[in-house]
């Protein structure tokens, strides 16, 4: 049968745009192949590549940070430690929803977790001349991996498909036998595959961290967003899982942009351990005066990149986690409509004949969220992803993602109801074409 995009158009696109190997192409190649091939054929493009929130903005930040603008805060440079009030309700979001202790100072406002991990990178990387280079659990977010190529610092890297469990264990420590890891790095829940590691898991990562003496980067950019329990009720169980549990050697990444749908304005936390802190490292202290850790990563990377973050961004973050420790906004609530566009969207890509990739965490399906991973038998990444172009179906293949499955990452933001039926339809026409 026709497809509802003609082939040569889609094939001449990506032609011009000189992508070789389309299983490579990047999330905004994607994207302009789709807005093009959109645009010259005049149907609608079901669009599943980009990872934006599609959400209004929470509402009690919005109110906040006007109120700041109106009050004159623009003109004054916020303090590169943090403005006190978000300092103090971030220290008091982590012990609500994850059950740990952090001390305000440990809590450092950054412009979107993007610059969180990217002074994260520099200050682990520099901590140890002996330990250069960063272990990432994988997929994960590729541009973690070009802040690293930036900075010339080396990394490795593991699909945690096949380590899962009592395995995780001594695969992590094949790589941290070698003494060079400075850090470990990880999202949970998992982008793109929607993962979820385990509180065991967790443990084991936490207690090699320590015995190695490596820092964990745990990205909490999907907070709370394991929709399989409710995570929503601040200072009661059950919390987001954590490695803070199980080790001392950790920086927690926060990002609004998710939770929150705040996204445009460039607003996180990275949260420190009270220990790992004030801990001085002999070769930090001789690059820089004698500093601990902690004052390294903010007096001197933040500082060095952005003299601070947003001063108004800070009064809406802040506004937004006293809201939620104080019960009086359930984040979580707004954002579960990301679980249930997956669930609808799986049932109908199974229906078709597609798979989920990454389909369990251990003895559990794998909760719907606002990512999920696809493939069809017999396909690759890279054909997968060209053949459902014609389809007017975006997304990105996972081998971007540090993935070694042959499959699709599927994002859930960006679909609107009138869609579910359009890719029915589609997917019964792409089975049709393409028999199992």
């Amino acid at each position: 049968m026709k497809t509802p995009i003609d082939k040569a158009l889609v094939d001449g696109l990506i032609a011009q745009m000189g992508i070789q190997d389309f299983a490579k192409a990047t999330i905004r190649e994607v994207k302009q192949v789709a807005a093009t091939a959109e645009k010259q054929s005049g149907v609608e493009f079901i669009k599943m590549e980009m990872g934006i929130p599609g959400l209004p903005a929470a509402q009690v930040g919005v109110d906040a940070q006007i109120k700041a603008l109106s009050e004159g805060i623009a003109h004054s440079y916020p303090d590169i430690q943090g403005y006190p009030e978000l300092k103090a309700q971030a220290s008091r979001f982590v012990k609500a929803f994850i059950g740990v202790d952090v001390k305000p100072e440990g809590c450092v406002p950054v412009t979107g977790s993007m610059q969180g991990t990217f002074a994260s990178f520099l200050t682990c990387s520099q901590a140890d001349h002996t330990k250069d280079t960063v272990l990432f659990i994988d997929p994960g977010f590729p541009v973690q991996k070009m802040q690293l190529q930036v900075q010339g610092v080396k990394y490795e890297t593991f699909d945690v498909y096949d380590f899962r469990g009592e395995k995780l264990g001594p695969k992590l420590e094949s790589y941290l036998s070698k003494g060079n890891i400075c850090a470990i790095v990880y999202s949970n829940p998992n982008n793109p595959s929607w993962v979820c590691l385990t509180e065991q898991e967790l443990e084991t990562i936490g207690r090699l961290a320590t015995s190695y003496d490596c820092v964990i980067m745990e990205d909490l950019a999907y907070f709370a967003m394991d929709f399989r329990q409710d995570l929503s009720k601040p200072f009661e169980p059950p919390y987001q899982p954590s490695v803070a549990r199980y080790t001392d050697n950790y920086m927690l990444l926060i990002s609004g942009s998710k939770a929150f749908s705040y996204a445009g304005e460039r607003i996180g936390v990275v949260c420190i351990s009270d220990s790992l802190f004030h801990r001085h490292y002999p070769d930090l202290a001789a690059r820089y005066e004698g500093l601990p850790f902690g004052l390294v990563f903010s007096t001197r990377m933040l500082y060095a990149l952005s003299s601070g973050t947003s001063h108004s961004a800070q009064y809406a973050l802040a506004a937004m986690f006293r809201a939620a420790c104080d019960g009086e906004y359930n984040f979580r609530s707004e954002v579960k409509v990301y679980g249930d566009r997956a669930h609808k969207l799986k049932e109908i890509f199974l229906r078709h004949g597609f798979h989920i990739v990454y389909d369990r965490d251990l003895d559990r399906p794998v909760a719907d969220g606002f990512y999920f991973t696809i493939g069809y038998r017999g396909m690759t990444s890279g054909q997968l992803a060209r053949e459902l172009m014609y389809y007017g179906v975006s997304a990105i293949c996972l081998v971007t993602t540090g993935s070694r499955q042959e499959g699709l990452r599927v994002c859930t933001s960006f679909i609107e109801d009138h869609q579910y039926q359009q890719l029915d339809e589609r997917m019964a026409v792409f089975a049709q074409n393409n028999p199992i």
